[in-house]
């Protein structure tokens, strides 16, 4: 039976996860760390603002193709009704004559 090992592993937790701390603190410095994790949560807001955005936009150009059909079909409906009347006009010309 062959076993696998996994190269990459799960979430660092316990050791792994103090050492990663005492790098960062080493690279940035404790004064920057405050500062990084406001601009990477403020980073992560605009990206979601500007997602929903997008996702609105996209919905109400869904939307407006559908009134558009709907429009469309409802124009369709109004030209065979105008060739519908005229029909009758004629024949009520051609019994009335």
């Amino acid at each position: 039976m062959v076993t696998s090992i996994p190269l990459i592993g799960g979430i660092p937790a316990g050791p792994e996860l103090l050492i990663i701390l005492l790098v960062l603190v080493l690279l940035f410095g404790a004064n920057k760390i405050p500062k990084l994790a406001r601009s990477t949560g403020q980073a992560m807001g605009e990206f979601k603002k500007g997602r929903e955005e997008v996702e609105d936009e996209l919905k109400q150009m869904k939307d407006g193709e559908e009134e558009g059909a709907v429009a469309a079909d409802s124009t369709i409906d109004d030209e065979d009704a105008g060739v519908e009347s005229e029909t009758e006009t004629e024949t009520e010309k051609e019994t009335s004559a």
